[in-house]
């Protein structure tokens, strides 16, 4: 009975030592949207070789910290639901521009089903100072084009001919700051436009 124990205590430690998620081990395809068995994120990084100048990836351990996760490979379920790239280079709120991504994220396939990429993109839009699932609740009740515009505008500007703007058309300045850069962008919507 004592070997009994003995062996699946030994068992269950070699688990745990041969089975650690280390970023710098994984590899370039599963590296994004990985979490490393720390709780932090992996991150997928470009570099060139010193001889030739050709481009190659790595996988590394970000500074950014999951809560509640760890060792994780995210499933090709999620990243198709979500509409995300394995392949995608860093860690960067730019994404969210694309509407198409972001419906994708706030679909109920997405939201529901995958809490990893759920919580990268909460997390990134909360540093931009946007609340994900408010977004998420505009981009259902809104038609799709003008979701994020809608939910980030910074108010409105007058026309191009310096007239009052109608009930039918507006326009939304949109300013995201990334890495230090400033990035600003004036979006004309007009009423029935979908």
């Amino acid at each position: 009975m004592a070997t009994l124990v003995l062996f699946l205590g030994f068992t269950l430690f070699l688990q745990g030592a041969f089975g650690e998620i280390v970023c710098k081990e994984l590899p370039v395809g599963v590296c994004s949207f990985s979490i490393e068995s720390s709780g932090k994120r992996c991150v997928l990084e470009k570099y060139y070789e010193s001889n030739d100048g050709a481009i190659g990836f790595q996988c590394k351990t970000s500074e950014v910290v999951v809560k509640g996760m760890w060792e994780m490979i995210e499933s090709d379920e999620c990243t198709n639901a979500c509409g995300v790239d394995r392949n995608s280079v860093g860690i960067s709120s730019d994404s969210l521009l694309d509407p198409k991504l972001t419906a994708m994220i706030c679909s109920t396939e997405c939201y529901q089903n995958c809490p990893n990429i759920i919580d990268l993109y909460y997390n990134l839009a909360l540093g931009e100072g946007v609340y994900l699932p408010e977004l998420c609740n505009v981009q259902r009740t809104m038609p799709r084009r003008r979701a994020m515009s809608q939910l980030l505008s910074s108010g409105s500007a007058s026309s191009p001919t310096n007239g009052p703007i109608t009930s039918e058309e507006y326009y939304v300045s949109f300013v995201m700051t990334v890495s230090g850069i400033q990035y600003e962008k004036l979006f004309f919507m007009a009423a029935n436009d979908d």
